[in-house]
């Protein structure tokens, strides 16, 4: 008997639910119970969904990212960035580069190539909102820590591009010197920066007209959903970051539209089942097959990466006199990695096709392990910092 994709859909969503509650009964957050159901589910388990259905699939991912970046926009109010001034800015550099640096010396050591340690230390600085935003909801955390999280997971993205972009150059330079396109490699991440944080401001401008017309919940539900795809879409036709551009596009409305708390508030309602089904999907794409490959590379890259994110945090902190909690239990809610790594991996790959098969077998492990840690460390994290009670 052959099923619909509407049969797996049902299947992803009921599963994920299932899970979800399963892995509340232990006090894990929801987000592990989803991506465990795609694991079982998935194409390395029981196989009922296929490799190419997890493809076909994607499209989920892509809502949910671009749902995802919108709601972290709404965390850039100027009322609070001047209240905090350069605290999140320094704190998410400190993080991103500790991790960086600490990634690329320590597989340099254990006598990793220079450039396969160089890129992979630049995918290191990548944090992923997207597992860190649902342990948020889930719990309904209010608090320094939070707001600090939110912050910085935002910033993060935009210095892995480009410590990503620049890494590119060195090595393009070092396999290929004299060559035009190495160059290229360091203005490129900037003009996918700037383009996406422009045009996403641009679409936050825009988003306010409809609303001046359209008053009723409903409508102005459709207005947003279609903004938010709408600037996904054409950040992918544009070869820019949807994550940049949908967070801009948040951040702009934030600021300049009365409305926004409101729009903010209906989005909210809309996306519970888009969130469950990309993690159960991202569960499913996840190769638990290629864990063993990875040997002693894929563990420093994993503890190296959790030490350089910790403690850059703490460094960052202390350096902005941030609050004590924020020192002491943030840096443990920047181990989630999932969607940019994997999307800079598979650019290194392409574009570097010798240096692939490690690469992807690292990044991937470390998704793996990461995905399924990282929300727990969160929730851990945000009790611990007394933001959620649960």
């Amino acid at each position: 008997m052959k099923f619909t994709v509407l049969f797996y859909l049902a299947l992803i969503l009921l599963s994920g639910l299932i899970f979800g509650r399963a892995v509340k009964l232990i006090k894990l957050p929801n987000v592990t119970g989803y991506l465990l159901a795609g694991i079982i589910l998935g194409p390395y388990c029981l196989k009922l969904l296929s490799p190419d259905l997890v493809s076909e699939l994607e499209l989920i991912s892509e809502m949910a990212l671009a749902f995802i970046a919108f709601s972290i926009g709404s965390e850039f109010k100027l009322s609070y960035l001047k209240k905090v001034g350069n605290m999140v800015i320094i704190i998410a550099t400190a993080a991103a580069l500790l991790a960086a640096v600490l990634v690329t010396v320590s597989l340099v050591i254990i006598g990793v190539e220079f450039e396969i340690a160089l890129l992979l230390g630049a995918i290191a600085s990548a944090t992923a909102p997207a597992a860190t935003v649902m342990v948020i909801k889930q719990y309904n955390a209010r608090g320094p820590v939070t707001e600090s999280l939110l912050s910085v997971v935002a910033i993060d993205d935009a210095i892995a591009i480009i410590l990503f972009g620049f890494s590119m150059a060195i090595v393009n330079s070092m396999q290929y010197p004299g060559e035009t396109p190495a160059a290229m490699s360091i203005v490129m991440p900037v003009i996918e920066i700037v383009g996406s944080l422009l045009i996403g401001a641009l679409l936050g401008f825009l988003f306010t007209f409809p609303l001046k017309y359209f008053k009723k919940d409903s409508n102005r539900l459709i207005i947003t959903t279609g903004f938010v795809f709408f600037a996904s879409a054409i950040a992918s036709v544009m070869n820019l970051s949807p994550l940049l551009l949908c967070m801009s596009m948040g951040a702009v409305l934030v600021n300049i539209s009365n409305s926004a708390r409101a729009i903010f508030t209906l989005a909210d309602g809309v996306t519970p089942p888009i969130y469950l089904m990309f993690f159960v999907v991202s569960g499913a794409g996840l190769n638990i097959s290629i864990l063993p490959e990875v040997g002693l590379i894929g563990v420093v890259y994993i503890v190296t990466r959790f030490v350089g994110k910790v403690f850059g945090s703490y460094y960052g902190s202390v350096i902005t006199k941030a609050p004590d909690t924020v020192k002491k239990y943030l840096g443990l809610t920047l181990i989630p990695q999932a969607g940019v790594a994997i999307g800079l991996s598979l650019i290194a790959s392409r574009g570097l096709p010798m240096y692939a098969q490690p690469i992807r077998a690292v990044v991937l492990s470390a998704t793996f392990v990461y995905e399924l840690i990282g929300p727990i460390l969160t929730k851990v994290s945000l009790k611990k910092a007394g933001e959620i009670s649960g």
